[in-house]
């Protein structure tokens, strides 16, 4: 069945359901007429019976010289009057001197009135109803026979039955036709939505579904492709973007090391040029390293892949490792870094990403910032805020806006950075659930805040 065409599947569907539904009915209807049919021929026979009974207690009345009555009608009833010892008293012509009941059905008859059916009586082939009744007649106990042939109810349930087997296939294939063309009408946006889906490639970006404003399944669906799409554009644009931006960044360090290896090979004449050649070469190497290394994290972040290695964090731990790591460099340019942070300030993070963001921040102020660079942290409604400050001139007015953008650089003139590293410690607040911001201090300088949630009071698992 998974072959097969929804339309069909829908209108097969549709045509076993109501294949049901009209046998179900026929049957109803068969059923509920033959009922029907029985409870009238029993009134009939009860008042036939009445009527009989009446006659034959008159003086001189006879049930053979009946046939001209209104009660008994030739070929479809007939009478018989039987005596308490199953003697056939008087009787129709059609059946002769034979009792139609039995001895014992005769007894039941004397006491009380009965239905039974027979299948055919003498001079009648046909299937019958018969109704025995007591009565008396001058002081005498007798038992009156009254019969219907059935062939008036069999003719007529043989009608229903033909016309129900001639209506009921064409109803059916009316409704199944009706099935197919609705599944048809139904279906018709999606495969409008298929056709044009399959002119939707990398080339045609803007291009969306058409979406019927029917305000059922296929409008929400239509809808929710086209947000999927929209959502792989953006996605696929951030991946040519990443790849435009590390081409840019890659240009300018090969072209050094390119420039380098010729001139070391050109007008390298001397052991110590070459040396120099090569310990030149090797810084652009490292560059070229770390760009990799930078564009990789990013790159899984993206992708909601960064992995992460959870432990129990203290906060002053973190600030104090990273402050003592930079306290050489602030001192080579006569520079002051402090760290300041309230000691019992947990957070579940991984020690390696964080600190790597935490040295990213105080590298860019060490490296583009001026006066004193403070490591501060403090908790505030459920979070702990890790601040890295300095006292320089601060972004560009237009730069804060986009400072954690890939490649980004203050009024974009090339530095000795690549351009990631604020972009790196977004990805990694944003892999454990926090953010980051950043402004220029009102006293001057650079204010980056990354806010991590503060640890729950049960420890981590094990991993």
């Amino acid at each position: 069945m998974s072959r097969v065409p929804i339309r069909l599947r829908v209108a097969a569907a549709f045509a076993l359901a109501m294949a049901l539904v009209l046998a179900g009915t026929g049957w109803f209807l068969y059923a509920r007429l033959g009922a029907q049919l029985e409870l009238a021929l029993d009134r009939e026979l009860r008042q036939r019976a009445q009527d009989l009974a009446a006659l034959v207690r008159e003086r001189g009345g006879s049930l053979a010289g009946s046939g001209r009555a209104r009660f008994v009608e030739r070929g479809e009833s007939y009478a018989q009057l039987l005596a308490g010892s199953g003697r056939v008293i008087d009787a129709t012509p059609p059946l002769g001197g034979a009792p139609l009941l039995s001895r014992r059905e005769l007894r039941v008859a004397e006491r009380e009135t009965f239905f039974t059916s027979r299948q055919s009586v003498p001079g009648l082939d046909e299937p019958s109803r018969l109704l025995a009744t007591p009565i008396e007649r001058r002081g005498r106990r007798l038992v009156l026979l009254v019969g219907l042939t059935r062939e008036d109810r069999a003719e007529t349930l043989a009608s229903l039955r033909d016309e129900l087997l001639i209506a009921g296939p064409v109803a059916l294939a009316l409704a199944s036709l009706a099935g197919y063309l609705l599944a048809g009408l139904s279906l018709r946006p999606v495969e409008s939505m298929r056709r044009h889906a399959a002119t939707i490639s990398a080339e045609t970006p803007g291009e969306r579904l058409p979406v019927p404003a029917t305000r059922d399944e296929i409008e929400r669906l239509g809808a929710t492709l086209n947000e999927m799409l929209e959502r792989l554009e953006d996605a696929l644009q951030r991946e040519r973007n990443l790849v435009a931006d590390a081409g840019h960044e890659l240009r300018t360090p090969l072209a050094l090391l390119r420039t380098e290896l010729e001139l070391a090979l050109r007008h390298g004449e001397t052991p110590e040029e070459l040396k120099d050649a090569i310990r030149w070469s090797s810084r652009e190497v490292d560059r070229l390293t770390q760009l990799a290394e930078d564009l990789l994290l990013i790159a899984r972040s993206e992708r909601g892949r960064l992995p992460l290695k959870l432990e129990r964090l203290e906060v002053a731990e973190l600030l104090a490792t990273v402050g003592t790591r930079f306290s050489w460099r602030a001192e080579e340019t006569g520079r002051k870094l402090a760290v300041d942070a309230p000691s019992g300030l947990p957070i579940d993070g991984d020690r390696f990403r964080i600190e790597q963001a935490l040295g990213n921040l105080t590298d860019n102020a060490l490296r583009h910032g001026g006066g004193a660079v403070k490591l501060s942290a403090r908790e505030i409604e459920g979070s702990v805020e890790l601040r890295v400050t300095d006292e320089g001139a601060g972004f560009p007015g237009d730069f804060v806006g986009r400072a954690f953008e890939r490649f980004s650089r203050p009024g974009q003139v090339p530095t000795s950075g690549s351009g990631l590293g604020l972009a790196i410690v977004k990805s990694i607040a944003e892999a454990h659930g926090g953010t980051v911001t950043a402004a220029n201090s009102t006293g001057g300088g650079v204010a980056v805040v990354l806010t991590l949630p503060l640890a729950a009071m049960a420890p981590l698992p094990a991993s």
